[in-house]
């Protein structure tokens, strides 16, 4: 095996380890939820801030959509309409109490990813004749990633009390985060492109982006089955 898919494959390895558990909410911070009564504008914003950040998921994700977007006010656009798609159905979801199915909403926002990889490595023109409307994408795909950010806080039962203003803080949260990280994003991002070796890595980023997605999907779809 050549060294730089042996590289790819371990990759693959590592972020599906990670990714399996990106939604996960910590032990010490269920304890928090789940007892919590009233409003609690500022550990609801840091909750936010945080599961963003450690959202391996939604991070993957935008790393897709900016891949190749090089000035600020498109990365502004792309990015402004996934916030609306996913601060729609996380409020939307847990305040109107849709029930629907985590392990298939987190496929499909694994699913994601793989799209945006291979919209990136130019899959749908060159397999199909026909590019995605990527703005609508990337608006639609904010709906599912801000639902499976509702899924996780149905499964804590969060009080009545002050719900609003706390699902409201907790999504300033989420966009504090995914501005902090997707500012680092950014840095490294127009670090490497300056070099030689962003062309000629970016199909296997992407490759490797596609991958990750697609097991994330395979690891949900089959949480599902055997959850019955």
């Amino acid at each position: 095996m050549k060294p730089l898919a042996r590289t790819l494959l371990a990759a693959t390895f590592l972020l599906f380890a990670t990714l399996a558990g990106a939604h996960n909410v910590g032990e010490s911070d269920q304890q928090f939820l789940a007892g919590n009564a009233g409003p609690q504008i500022g550990p609801f914003i840091y909750l936010g801030a945080k599961h963003m950040v450690t959202g391996y998921d939604h991070l993957l994700f935008l790393v897709g959509v900016v891949f190749f977007l090089y000035r600020l006010r498109h990365v502004a656009l792309y990015v402004s309409l996934f916030a609306l798609g996913h601060s729609a159905t996380l409020l939307a979801g847990v305040l109107w109490n849709w029930q629907v199915n985590a392990y298939l909403i987190d496929a499909i926002i694994g699913l994601s990813v793989a799209y945006k990889a291979f919209d990136n490595l130019d899959g749908f023109r060159t397999l199909f004749g026909f590019e995605p409307a990527p703005r609508l994408a990337v608006l639609v795909f904010g709906l599912f990633h801000g639902m499976g950010l509702a899924t996780k806080l149905q499964e804590l039962n969060l009080s009545a009390n002050g719900l609003v203003t706390n699902l409201i803080s907790f999504n300033v949260g989420v966009e504090i985060g995914q501005f902090l990280a997707l500012g680092a994003v950014l840095i490294a991002m127009n670090y490497w492109r300056r070099t030689t070796s962003f062309l000629r890595h970016a199909y296997a980023t992407n490759a490797l982006l596609m991958t990750a997605g697609f097991v994330l999907a395979g690891f949900q779809i089959s949480s599902y089955v055997l959850a019955g």
